[in-house]
C-alpha cells in the first residue's frame, strides 16, 4: 500500500506572512491582495483566484516607499 497525498488542484495563496495593509493604497504590502480579497480567497473559484494572481504583480508600484528611517535622514545630509 502506498501513502497518497490528497492535493487539491488550485491556485494556492499568495500570503508571504507579512500582514501590513498599506493605509492608502489599502492593499497588503506583502502579498498586494485587498482585504476583500485575502477574506473571500478560501472560498473563491479557481478561475477569480488565477485573475487576481496574475494581478498582483501589477500591484506592487502603487505602494510608496516610506519617507522616515534612516534612508530619509541620509538623503537630508
Amino acid at each position: 500500500m502506498t501513502n497518497m497525498i490528497w492535493k487539491r488542484d488550485e491556485v494556492e495563496s499568495p500570503c508571504v506572512q507579512i500582514c501590513v495593509v498599506h493605509p492608502t493604497e489599502r492593499i497588503c504590502t506583502g502579498c498586494y491582495r485587498t482585504i476583500d480579497e485575502i477574506t473571500r480567497w478560501s472560498k473563491m473559484e479557481s478561475s477569480e483566484r488565477a485573475e487576481i494572481m496574475n494581478d498582483l504583480p501589477a500591484r506592487k508600484p502603487r505602494l510608496a516607499k516610506r519617507r522616515g528611517g534612516r534612508a530619509a535622514r541620509l538623503d537630508k545630509a
